[in-house]
């Protein structure tokens, strides 16, 4: 497998813009020094691939029958499962190796990491929750900065991990009702195809809600100041646009323009956090 298979492979360009998960865990526990920093990223970045390199390979066969993912590198032939299973084993081992250099917690919480990166995938054949689980999965990131830089638990890293899951569940839930007719007849279970169009979109509206309610909590339980409520204003704004869109007629339609915009929602919080970390001591 070359280098450009790879990355499409893991979807390299949504690794990038989710980096910000794990690093707004650090900033929130006050920073850290170079090698937790780094070895923060190395630990997301394997978590990604190995996460993305599952979901390829589980669902070739879904995806091979789905038009919108038909093209996809399994279905294709251009990657063999066997790769994908061999990128997602090192990717995992990455992840272990990286948590077990930043302290023993996050070494014994990698494991538990893999499994839930493992079974995301099998969710959407038994429960229309997978849009939530995803969120689940995707919440581990800032917990995990948190934790690699405190070594222990708080309310914070819970609060962080409640604002990634309710969003991405949110978004999940938009980008599910493309797929709506394919999953009905394919008998795989979403909100969407559980309940339609009109209901899915107030489920995910309402999550928006809830996670840019954990943010506004957090920024006064946390007494931070302007650069964090500008960056939680910006989130605000293209929250309300991705909904906006989501909810004119035909939302498939709209779908990239929703991804597009939602790729600035972790760097402008994570930057007006770090910000006010940098200024405001």
């Amino acid at each position: 497998m070359d280098c450009k298979k790879f990355f499409n492979l893991i979807l390299a360009g949504q690794t990038l813009f989710a980096l910000p998960f794990a690093l707004l865990g650090v900033v929130f526990a006050g920073g850290a020094d170079l090698k937790t920093w780094a070895l923060t990223i190395v630990a997301l970045a394997a978590a990604r691939a190995a996460g993305m390199s599952f979901n390829m390979v589980i669902d070739a066969k879904i995806d091979a029958k789905n038009p919108r993912t038909k093209d996809r590198l399994i279905p294709k032939g251009e990657v063999a499962p066997w790769e994908a299973w061999m990128v997602a084993a090192l990717s995992g081992l990455v992840l272990v190796l990286a948590s077990f250099f930043l302290n023993p917690l996050c070494f014994y919480l990698s494991f538990a990491a893999i499994f839930l990166l493992f079974i995301y995938s099998f969710f959407k054949r038994f429960s229309a929750s997978s849009h939530f689980f995803l969120g689940f999965v995707e919440a581990a990131a800032p917990m995990g900065g948190y934790l690699a830089a405190q070594g222990q638990f708080s309310m914070i890293p819970f609060a962080l991990s409640a604002i990634i899951l309710t969003w991405i569940a949110g978004l999940d839930i938009i980008y599910s009702l493309q797929d709506m007719e394919f999953d009905i007849k394919e008998r795989l279970h979403s909100i969407p195809a559980a309940l339609g169009k009109k209901k899915s979109l107030f489920i995910s509206a309402a999550c928006y809600m809830a996670s840019l309610f954990v943010i506004v909590w957090l920024g006064f339980h946390t007494e931070k100041q302007t650069p964090y409520w500008i960056g939680a204003s910006v989130v605000g704004a293209i929250f309300c646009y991705q909904q906006a869109l989501a909810w004119k007629e035909e939302p498939p339609l709209h779908i990239k323009k929703i991804f597009k915009a939602n790729m600035f929602i972790s760097p402008a919080l994570f930057f007006g956090a770090a910000l006010d970390m940098l200024l405001m001591g």
